[in-house]
């Protein structure tokens, strides 16, 4: 699948289990790419002489398809398409957008003659009630915007550092990409991107009446990137500013903006007690450029932008993350992949014999083999310290680890 440009490693995932009795199911925040991926699937397939009679292309977005929003009258228009006993392909893009989907799509896969490929903005595609209806039978795919990697492969490779540098300041949605769009435009795309998932796959899915708290719950995340808090931190804060919000709204406000893939939780782990704590955990956007779009640039959210940068690469590559406690020390991200572990602390500079020490002194009270690395902005800094590797974070990125 070289020649299928930009999304390759996506691609990847998916290919083996083409053919295969799953439902692929494709999630991940609006203008990711999923729709993409989708079309590039149904080009492999026709790369491999799957014959265009045989894929089944629908966009429940396309005011074309309007008339399919509920799952029988979905199931009877597929099963009018699928005029022989040959394998079929279909691909249902945005599929949330059908009452009770899951009941046609059930229907379909047990016609034994149909290979299904679903995509949807929001993870509730994966409910206790999906669940039930093809439990085992379903592989998940999440996609996010671009890794740094893909971003080098859109607009073209010069220097690590300087295409790091626009990657910060650009961010990874492929609709930024595929033009050289000045800042001022980026930011308005990026806003847009933000404002649709709020109304349609936050506050529509969720019936959200009041919004304008749901957006300051949204900013106060992308405020506090790399900060631990809780839901009661929310509330107290709102109540200093004389608003009385409860714990539980803001919660389940909290909860619906991560389902949207908006926001992205990580939960704190214990290393020492191997447990998962309940209480103080870290969030951090969908992509890093919705902070910039939605509250400007800042100086102070750069070291938030880099973990934010960092975690979902982590994440690209299989990893569970948390944010590690070890004897009341903070370790920014422990990554956890089968038998695979590894520990990674990441700031903007190490400027000072004060931050070096700050930064790799967590990481020496962890007393096992796995990897450790601190990440920075430092491109000059070579240094491996006890064990403990840095590396610059344009680098770090595109290393195999």
């Amino acid at each position: 699948m070289e020649e299928l440009f930009g999304r390759v490693n996506a691609l990847r995932q998916i290919e083996p289990f083409i053919d295969k009795p799953f439902i692929k199911v494709i999630t991940g925040i609006r203008r990711s790419g999923k729709s993409s991926i989708l079309l590039l699937l149904a080009k492999h397939l026709k790369q491999k002489r799957i014959l265009s009679e045989q894929i089944i292309f629908i966009n429940f977005e396309n005011m074309e398809y309007a008339e399919l929003n509920t799952a029988q009258k979905l199931n009877e228009f597929i099963k009018t398409q699928m005029k022989t006993k040959k394998k079929y392909y279909i691909f249902l893009d945005e599929i949330q957008e059908v009452q009770n989907w899951e009941k046609a799509v059930n229907s379909l896969l047990q016609g034994k003659n149909a290979d299904i490929y679903i995509t949807g903005s929001n993870s509730k595609l994966l409910s206790s009630e999906f669940s039930t209806y093809i439990a085992g039978r379903y592989v998940e795919f999440q996609i996010k915007p671009l890794s740094f990697a893909e971003f080098r492969d859109f607009n073209g490779k010069t220097s690590v550092e300087k295409d790091f540098k626009d990657f910060l300041r650009k961010g990874g949605f492929p609709a930024v990409n595929i033009y050289p769009y000045s800042e001022t435009e980026i930011h308005r795309i990026v806003y847009d991107i933000y404002s649709s998932a709020i109304l349609r796959d936050v506050v529509q899915r969720n019936n959200i009446r009041n919004v304008e708290l749901l957006d300051r719950v949204s900013k106060f995340v992308f405020d506090n990137q790399g900060n631990l808090f809780s839901a009661k931190k929310i509330a107290d804060y709102f109540k200093n500013q004389n608003r009385s919000v409860d714990i539980e709204t803001v919660y389940n406000y909290l909860n619906a903006l991560e389902q949207a893939f908006v926001v992205k939780k990580v939960p704190r782990f214990d290393i020492k007690g191997k447990e998962v704590l309940k209480t103080q955990e870290k969030y951090f956007a969908g992509d890093h450029s919705l902070v910039y779009s939605i509250m400007g640039y800042k100086d102070r959210f750069i070291s938030g932008i880099l973990e934010n940068v960092v975690m979902h690469e982590m994440e690209r590559r299989g990893y569970k993350v948390f944010v590690g406690k070890l004897n009341g020390v903070e370790i920014d991200f422990v990554g956890e992949k089968q038998n695979k572990k590894i520990y990674v602390q990441v700031c903007y500079q190490l400027n000072s014999q004060d931050t070096i020490s700050r930064e790799f002194s967590p990481l020496g009270l962890i007393k096992d083999n796995h990897p450790k690395f601190v990440v920075s902005m430092d491109s000059f800094f070579k240094d491996n310290i006890n064990g403990i590797e840095h590396r610059f974070a344009g680098e770090f990125l595109l290393e195999k680890w």
